[in-house]
């Protein structure tokens, strides 16, 4: 292939051409998206002044396409970010109508809007709704958690919620299916003291249901734990034609894990560990040992035996 050799003038003559042609490009593109055009792009539908004694149900999805008027750059960083901000429509007029025309509208969503950022027009323009009785429901507060404790720390006793149960309004086909009402996750690492903070419900995914209240105060007890070992009798169970049975040993050694608040009240009424006498009718030769009972957030270690011997007097 040739090679297409150039004096030093040539050189400097084709790099000043190129610089003034890139800085021509750049000028024009510049100009161009300096233009106002206008541009169709999706906007999530949110609701406001909702009606308080007629429950509702959408028939559009909660998207809808609107014609935006606003520059060329407007629209080239819509494009890079897939800008889908939300679009706030006033359902006043729902008391006694079942549509909204959203161009009607159009002033008061532009209000907070760039001057150059403007939206001319919907599509659908017209927004239509379904009416049923509305319906009010209490339904217990789910609590999501994700808590990682630091090493011997753990939950120490029941948790609680204030308040404890929500209450819910709206269509009876969408109460019916609603069982319990979430909230926002608790994620917490290396956890080693209680937890006690306001925390926010989920909120609702459709503007014909209404929560309240919109968040609950959440208390998580956290304390230490360490082992705990005391003697507790062991109690035969299924002994149902009342034969004379001794077992051997009576009691058994039982280590557990407890929290440092509660480890002085520890005592063996907190405990059941029994036996099973039809243990024997299937021919074991002893009895295993199990707890039927233990306290709350307690956790066994070990249970010295795990066997007992007994007699069987006919």
């Amino acid at each position: 292939m040739a090679i297409i050799k150039l004096s030093a003038i040539e050189r400097r003559r084709l790099s000043a051409f190129v610089t003034c042609l890139v800085v021509a490009l750049f000028a024009w593109l510049f100009t161009v998206l300096s233009n106002p055009y206008k541009y169709t792009v999706k906007r999530v539908l949110n609701f406001k002044n909702t009606p308080q004694r007629r429950a509702f149900h959408s028939l559009q999805p909660d998207t809808i396409n609107a014609t935006v008027q606003g520059t060329g750059w407007k629209m080239l960083f819509s494009q890079m970010t897939g800008e889908n901000k939300a679009v706030t429509v006033d359902l006043s007029t729902l008391e006694n109508k079942n549509y909204v025309v959203l161009s009607t509208q159009l002033s008061q969503i532009n209000d907070k809007k760039d001057l150059d950022h403007q939206i001319v027009a919907f599509n659908p323009d017209t927004l239509y709704f379904d009416f049923s009785n509305r319906l009010i429901k209490r339904v217990p507060v789910k609590l999501v958690t994700a808590l990682h404790y630091q090493r011997q720390f753990a939950q120490s006793g029941a948790i609680r919620m204030k308040p404890a149960y929500v209450t819910i309004s709206g269509p009876a086909e969408v109460l019916a299916k609603i069982k319990y009402w979430r909230t926002d996750s608790v994620n917490l690492n290396d956890v080693s003291e209680s937890f006690r903070s306001r925390v926010n419900l989920v909120p609702s995914g459709e503007g014909n249901l209404n929560v309240l209240p919109k968040s609950v105060f959440v208390s998580i007890p956290v304390d230490e734990f360490t082992e705990k070992t005391m003697q507790i009798p062991v109690k035969l169970i299924n002994n149902r034609n009342f034969y004379d049975v001794k077992i051997f040993p009576q009691k058994v050694r039982v280590t557990f894990t407890t929290s440092l608040k509660d480890y002085p009240d520890m005592n063996e009424d907190d405990f059941e560990a029994v036996a099973d006498l039809d243990q024997w009718k299937q021919g074991y030769r002893v009895l295993t040992v199990r707890l039927n009972h233990l306290p709350s957030y307690s956790k066994i270690v070990k249970i010295e035996p795990q066997n007992v011997d007994f007699i069987v007097k006919k």
